[in-house]
C-alpha cells in the first residue's frame, strides 16, 4: 500500500505571520513617533507600543477571529416574560474588551486628570485595530461622548458621569454610544422625528432609531425634537440617555432586534424603540446638531486612524507573504511586478499614517484656544474620512490577493479586513456627504486659508531641494485654488475629485515635511514624490508609466531607507 507522505514546513509554501510584532514589523512607525512626539513621551510609552504590537500579530488576533465568527446575541425577555434587553456577548469579545476599555485605557486616557496626548492614544488605536476592528467603535464612541458632555454637559450630569466613562475598573466602567440614524432622515439630520416631551420637569422621549452601534450601553447621546421645537435643523436638539434610572430601573427603551452586518460582527448594531425614556438636555435646546458635531468629528477621525490600521495590517501581511512565498524559483518580493503592486498599497496606507499623525498634534493646539489649529483640524478630518476610508477598500483587497485563493477563506485576517474596510466609507457619514462637510469647512467656516498657511509653512521648515520644493508650492497654489472656487461656487458635481486632490497634496506635504526630519532617511520624500506624480500631476492613461530604476524599486518595496539622491530620483519631471 503507497502512503503519501506528510506535507513538510518547507512544501507547504503558505506563510503564516500569527506571531508577528505588528510594531517591530513596520518599519516606518517607531521612526515617525519619533517625530511627532517628545522624546520623553515617546520612551514613557515605547514599550506598551511593543507589548500591544505583540499582541495584535498574535493573541488579539485569535481573539478577534472568535469573536467575528461568533456575533453577539439579544436577549430580550428572561423565560419568565420579565424585559431583559440584554445582549449576550461571545467570551472572546468581552477579553478583546477587557484590554481596550480596562488594560489600555483607550476610550479613558483623554479625560484623566492628566490626559495622555492625543497622539499616544490613536497610535495604539492603530495597533489594536489590526487585530480587532469592531470594538473600536464602542471605544471611539465612549471617548467621544465623554468629550462631548464634558463640553456641553451640565456640572451635575458631568459629575455624575464622569468618573465611570473615564474609569479603567472594567467592572465599574461605562461605555458610550450615539443613537442618531432613523430610517426617513438617514444623512439628512434636520429630518429628525424622534420627539422629545418635558413632562414634571423631566424630558423623555419616543420614536425610533434604526442604526445604534453599541445599543446596550450604559450612556448613549441621542438626537430628538422637542414637540414644540420648529421643523429642521434649528429644532434638532441633544440628549444624554442612560441604560438605567436613577433608582436602578431599566429606561423605556427596546432593543428591537440586532442587524446582521457584512463586517464589524463582533460588535453588536441594533435597532431602538425609544417609549418615554428617561434623557438628560445637553447644551441648548435646538443646538443638538452643532453640538453633536465635535463627537462626530472626533468620530470620523476615529474612522481614519481604523482605516490606516486596516491597510497597515493588509500591507503588514502582503510584505510577510511577498518575502517568504516563493514561485517560478524566486521569493515574490524579487519581482518587479509584485514590487510595484506593493508599492500602490504602501503610498495610501502611509498617506493616511502622516494624515492622522498631523491631526493628532493639532487637537491640543486646538482644544486649548488656536483657531487656526481648530480649522485645521476641521477641514482635515473629514478629509481624511472621506479619502483614506475609501482607499481602505482598495488596499486590503489587494493585500487579500498577495495571499492568493488562501486569502479568501475565513480561517485567515484578510476576508476580515476587506468587510471591515467597506464600514468606514458608510458610518459617520457617507463618501459623498464626507466630501460635501469638507466644501462646508471652507465656505462656512474658512478653513482652507489656515490650511493653505500651514502647509507652506511646513514646506520652508522642510528645506526641500529647489526643485522638489519649487513643484510642491506650484502644486499647492493649484490644488487649494481649485478646491476653493469647487466649494465657493457650489460645484458639488466636482467636490469629490477636488477633495480627493486636496488630501493627497497635504499628505504629500506632510510626507515631505517628516522626511527632512528622518534624514539621511528620505524614503518619505520619495513616496511624496510618487503621491504628486501619480496622483495630482496631469498624465496620459495611454502612456507607460514612468520607469523606476530597478534597485530603487526593490528598495521602496522592502521599506529599506532612501538617500536624498534616490528620493529625488522620484521628482515628477
Amino acid at each position: 500500500m503507497n502512503v503519501e507522505p506528510h506535507a513538510t514546513e518547507d512544501s507547504l509554501n503558505i506563510p503564516d505571520s500569527r506571531g508577528l510584532n505588528l510594531f517591530e514589523c513596520d518599519a516606518g512607525l517607531a521612526a515617525l513617533l519619533k517625530v511627532y512626539l517628545p522624546a520623553q513621551v515617546y520612551g514613557q510609552w515605547l514599550p506598551t507600543w511593543q507589548r500591544l504590537g505583540a499582541r495584535a500579530g498574535g493573541e488579539l488576533d485569535v481573539l478577534a477571529l472568535s469573536a467575528d465568527k461568533n456575533p453577539p446575541v439579544l436577549r430580550p425577555r428572561t423565560r419568565r416574560g420579565e424585559n431583559l434587553q440584554s445582549i449576550a456577548k461571545h467570551p472572546d469579545f468581552v477579553e478583546l474588551e477587557r484590554v481596550a476599555y480596562a488594560e489600555l485605557g483607550l476610550a479613558a486616557m483623554s479625560h484623566r486628570p492628566e490626559p495622555a496626548l492625543p497622539l499616544v492614544k490613536y497610535a495604539l488605536t492603530y495597533l489594536f485595530v489590526q487585530a480587532e476592528f469592531g470594538l473600536c467603535c464602542p471605544v471611539s464612541m465612549t471617548d467621544s461622548l465623554t468629550r462631548t458632555l464634558r463640553k456641553f454637559g451640565a456640572p451635575e450630569l458631568v459629575e455624575r458621569y464622569l468618573p465611570q466613562l473615564a474609569s479603567q475598573d472594567f467592572d465599574q466602567l461605562f461605555q458610550g454610544a450615539m443613537f442618531m440614524t432613523e430610517q426617513a432622515a438617514g444623512s439628512d439630520v434636520s429630518r429628525t422625528e424622534t420627539r422629545a416631551r418635558l413632562e414634571n420637569g423631566e424630558w423623555q422621549l419616543f420614536g425610533e432609531k434604526w442604526f445604534c452601534s453599541n445599543p446596550d450601553a450604559d450612556l448613549a447621546m441621542v438626537l430628538a425634537r422637542p414637540d414644540d421645537a420648529p421643523t429642521g435643523m434649528a429644532g434638532v436638539t441633544l440628549f444624554l440617555l442612560p441604560r438605567l434610572r436613577p433608582d436602578g430601573s431599566r429606561n423605556a427603551y427596546r432593543i428591537q432586534r440586532l442587524k446582521d452586518k457584512l463586517g464589524s460582527r463582533s460588535m453588536a448594531s441594533g435597532e431602538i424603540t425609544l417609549e418615554g425614556a428617561t434623557a438628560y438636555l445637553i447644551g441648548e435646546v435646538g443646538r443638538g446638531f452643532q453640538q453633536m458635531a465635535d463627537m462626530v468629528n472626533m468620530s470620523r477621525l476615529s474612522n481614519g486612524v481604523r482605516a490606516a490600521g486596516l491597510m497597515r495590517r493588509g500591507l503588514n501581511e502582503a510584505l510577510f507573504i511577498a518575502r517568504q512565498r516563493r514561485a517560478f524559483g524566486k521569493h515574490l518580493i524579487e519581482m518587479p511586478l509584485m514590487q510595484r503592486q506593493l508599492l500602490k498599497m504602501m503610498l495610501p496606507t502611509e498617506q493616511a499614517r502622516s494624515m492622522f499623525m498631523q491631526i493628532a498634534t493639532l487637537l491640543p493646539r486646538a482644544d486649548g484656544g488656536d483657531e487656526a489649529a481648530r480649522k485645521c483640524v476641521r477641514i482635515l478630518t473629514p478629509m481624511i474620512k472621506f479619502r483614506a476610508c475609501r482607499d481602505a477598500r482598495r488596499v486590503t483587497g489587494d493585500a487579500m490577493e498577495v495571499r492568493g485563493g488562501v486569502g479568501y477563506i475565513e480561517e485567515w485576517s484578510d476576508g476580515r479586513l476587506v468587510r471591515d474596510a467597506h464600514l468606514g466609507s458608510i458610518w459617520e457619514g457617507t463618501s459623498n456627504i464626507v466630501a460635501l462637510d469638507i466644501a462646508r469647512a471652507v465656505t462656512r467656516e474658512q478653513a482652507l486659508e489656515p490650511l493653505q498657511k500651514m502647509l507652506a509653512q511646513l514646506l520652508a521648515e522642510a528645506d526641500l531641494p529647489e526643485p522638489s520644493r519649487r513643484l510642491f508650492e506650484v502644486t499647492l497654489q493649484r490644488t487649494v485654488s481649485h478646491f476653493d472656487e469647487v466649494a465657493r461656487q457650489r460645484q458639488d458635481e466636482q467636490v469629490r475629485q477636488a477633495g480627493s486632490a486636496l488630501y493627497h497634496l497635504a499628505s504629500a506635504i506632510f510626507m515631505a515635511w517628516e522626511a527632512c526630519r528622518q534624514a539621511p532617511d528620505y524614503r518619505r520624500l520619495a513616496l511624496a514624490h510618487l503621491v504628486l506624480q501619480h496622483k495630482l500631476l496631469p498624465r496620459d492613461p495611454l502612456r507607460s508609466a514612468p520607469v523606476i530604476d530597478a534597485a530603487l524599486l526593490a528598495n521602496l518595496a522592502n521599506e529599506r531607507p532612501l538617500s536624498l539622491a534616490e528620493a529625488m530620483q522620484l521628482l515628477p519631471a
